[in-house]
């Protein structure tokens, strides 16, 4: 039998914490394990209770959202991924959340398929970016990192350059089946890079590599 994907959910609102953990425990190879009333609590409980996934509201007393994210997943040996929960999708903090660690964001009123489907996609390691806020944060991205970074800038240098093409993309939003379409190499080989990235720049997930090739120059929108 499967283990189920364990989360803890971290909201200072009741009703969002109660309406999350019935959805979530209704789901298939989902448990709710545990709730967080504040940023604090939030990284006692996974201390205590060590979930796969967070999903981490941004505005709460105490601690926010984005500290408590970077708590949570700046060890070296941590585990858990971030999912930051938004109540808009222009959300100014959701750049911030992603560059301390989050591994995506999802809005508050997601369906309950949804909210399945992120947990699901960031349990397994993958970047969560939604579509309808990718291009405006790309924006963020560029807007923010005018002047790349020249230490972690060097570090581009580490990679082949097919290592880069698939870190360009990966900035891009692409999938890894839609980087072997564009390369014309097979998906397991675009896997395999993608994993060599990630260890070769020391990054969690997708998503800080994406963060990374914004903030080092390597990719900027058309119009930056």
């Amino acid at each position: 039998m499967t283990t189920p994907i364990r989360v803890l959910i971290a909201d200072d609102q009741v009703m969002v914490r109660q309406g999350f953990t019935v959805l979530l425990n209704a789901e298939p190879g989902i448990e709710v394990v545990g709730q967080a009333v504040d940023g604090l609590d939030a990284v006692a409980k996974v201390a205590e209770l060590a979930p796969d996934v967070v999903l981490m509201d941004v505005r709460m007393p105490r601690l926010g959202g984005i500290e408590a994210t970077g708590r949570i997943t700046g060890p070296d040996d941590a585990t858990v991924k971030v999912l930051v929960l938004t109540t808009f999708d222009l959300d100014e903090y959701v750049y911030e959340a992603l560059r301390a660690g989050a591994s995506g964001f999802l809005l508050k009123d997601a369906s309950a398929a949804e909210l399945a489907h992120a947990v699901r996609v960031v349990a397994s390691g993958d970047a969560l970016l939604a579509p309808n806020v990718t291009k405006r944060l790309i924006a963020e991205f560029s807007r923010i990192t005018r002047t790349p970074r020249a230490p972690a800038r060097e570090r581009v240098g580490e990679l082949t350059a097919r290592e880069t093409e698939v870190l360009s993309l990966i900035a891009q939003g692409l999938s890894n089946g839609e980087i072997a379409e564009r390369l014309v190499v097979a998906e397991q080989t675009v896997k395999t890079h993608v994993g060599r990235i990630l260890v070769k720049l020391n990054l969690r997930d997708r998503t800080q590599a994406a963060v990374f090739a914004y903030e080092t120059g390597l990719v900027r929108p058309a119009g930056y």
